[in-house]
């Protein structure tokens, strides 16, 4: 009987989270991750001794090892009954995309099909991926809809996340594997990635030090607290058929300029802003058409922005004590 789930990038910010809502749910969890330095490791190594206070060892496992050893992932694959495959490892980050671009093609594109690959040999048809709002780039149309032709991503990170969806849709189409992908929107809360804006901000903000905004603070982002997200992404695991893509965000936009100042709110300390040039891969705004992860999903946000980084800050003071 195929009982168990497959995430890989287990021990992120997202995977993490979504492995500990999905133990907790008595589902049977495979977790990789190669708990590279892209940030330190030992952020995803604290964060899988979290998860594993929810579940016994016969109901999770864990492996350290990387979406690019092919011989690595089929050991798994031929080992275990794999139900479905939840797709998380990545390269992340904009940004870091511009200067390592084949890095993030190699992991992103041929990580990717390595899995696929196994999914094929070893029967498993059942795969949902981890996308970007990043596909979507300048679109200059709002809010974002899956409909909308994503031909001109701003970043490598986000050419790279199209060209997996294109290979995912080709073996969707060849093999029959049932696809879903789920085009992220700027998830934040706790356990989220140092170097994102949030968690970068709250720090040194607290340290009294100097905040770096490119640009003039009127870029927007449609930010996504991740208990929405594992919402939306559990609905997504229990739905799998045929190839669908559904946007999972607020459907809010928030300027930069409005996010400090309701973190100076919420620190009650005034920011010292260093305004930069606008960096290359950045956008103007993301903003996600819902109406459809809504329909298809029951997807429906629940926690709002203020709420949001309230909760955030409180874990972000506990970790520091």
């Amino acid at each position: 009987m195929k009982d168990w789930y497959f995430v890989t990038g287990g021990a992120g910010f997202i995977g993490s989270h979504l492995v500990k809502r999905l133990v907790k749910d008595g589902f049977k969890v495979l977790v990789i991750d190669n708990f590279n330095e892209d940030y330190p490791s030992f952020i995803k190594r604290a964060n899988i001794k979290e998860v594993k206070k929810y579940a016994s060892n016969d109901k999770l496992k864990i492996f350290e090892g990387d979406i690019l050893d092919i011989t690595f992932l089929e050991d798994i694959f031929n080992n275990f009954q794999i139900k479905q495959v939840i797709h998380l490892a990545a390269r992340a980050g904009v940004r870091r995309s511009l200067k390592f671009p084949r890095s993030y093609f190699e992991v992103n594109v041929i990580g990717t099909i390595n899995i696929l690959e196994c999914c094929k040999k070893f029967d498993v048809n059942e795969f949902v991926f981890a996308s970007s709002s990043s596909v979507y780039g300048g679109n200059k149309k709002v809010p974002f809809s899956e409909d909308d032709r994503v031909d001109t991503p701003a970043s490598p990170y986000g050419a790279s996340k199209k060209s997996a969806e294109l290979i995912l849709s080709t073996f969707h189409d060849l093999y029959g594997i049932n696809i879903t992908s789920l085009r992220f929107f700027t998830v934040y809360g706790p356990r989220q990635r140092p170097e994102m804006a949030i968690h970068k901000f709250v720090r040194l903000i607290s340290e009294d030090r100097n905040i770096p905004v490119f640009g003039d603070g009127t870029s927007g982002r449609d930010y996504t607290y991740i208990d929405d997200i594992i919402e939306g992404i559990v609905s997504a695991i229990k739905k799998v058929k045929g190839y669908k893509i559904y946007n999972l965000g607020d459907s809010r936009v928030v300027l930069l300029k409005e996010l400090i100042k309701m973190l100076e709110e919420l620190l009650h300390k005034k920011a010292k802003v260093e305004y930069l040039p606008y960096q290359s891969g950045d956008v103007a705004i993301t903003y996600a058409d819902i109406t459809k992860s809504k329909k298809d999903l029951g997807f429906e946000p629940k926690i709002k922005i203020e709420e949001g980084l309230k909760r955030f800050i409180d874990w972000f003071v506990q970790k520091e004590k």
